[in-house]
């Protein structure tokens, strides 16, 4: 019956998902895809990795729903736990690290900007993607969660398995570690 899970909550929806109902899996597919495919493609840099990478995530979490028991965390940081598990496994299986490719970033002008402006906008953050992804993936998935999915130290906690001063600890060293970079690069034009 379609429209019919709209009334459940996201506790009573896991209940139905965890029995198998593949509506109610569904249901969390569409809540929480897009949060996942971008985290996913922050930490590999690359469309067509994070877009298998998102669609295992899913598909094992379709899996084990079954499993799923409810530790007082939200649903969302078992999703980013599966997807933190897969991304390292890639970046371990490849022995490397990717960078976004320059034709990847979207330019997105403000109003009024001229051309030059936004060059040397694009320009910023490629370097400040370089910088990042040269950090520890626990500092990269920490600025993702941060930055990108705009959650708070509390969320980040929950889904990292730490607690909130340790995420304020790591996200004040992470920042340090980040300012003393650009500190050491020759000018590349980034500001922190």
């Amino acid at each position: 019956m379609p429209g019919r899970l709209d009334e459940f909550n996201e506790t009573d929806i896991l209940g139905l998902a965890s029995q198998g109902d593949v509506d109610a899996f569904g249901q969390l597919y569409a809540r929480y895809i897009d949060r996942i495919y971008n985290y996913v493609y922050y930490r590999t840099g690359n469309q067509h990795d994070a877009e298998d990478l998102t669609a295992r995530v899913f598909q094992r979490a379709m899996n084990h729903i079954k499993n799923y028991t409810d530790r007082g965390v939200p649903f969302s940081a078992w999703l980013y736990r599966i997807a933190h598990n897969l991304v390292a496994n890639w970046h371990r299986d490849r022995s490397r690290r990717q960078e976004i490719p320059i034709t990847d970033l979207p330019v997105l002008p403000s109003k009024g900007d001229h051309p030059e402006t936004s060059l040397v906008r694009s320009e910023e953050q490629e370097a400040l993607l370089r910088l990042i992804r040269r950090l520890p993936p626990e500092r990269q998935h920490l600025l993702i969660l941060k930055f990108v999915e705009n959650m708070s130290n509390a969320e980040i906690g929950q889904i990292m398995g730490r607690s909130e001063g340790a995420v304020k600890s790591l996200y004040h060293r992470t920042l340090l570690a980040l300012r003393d970079q650009v500190g050491e690069q020759p000018d590349e034009g980034v500001g922190v």
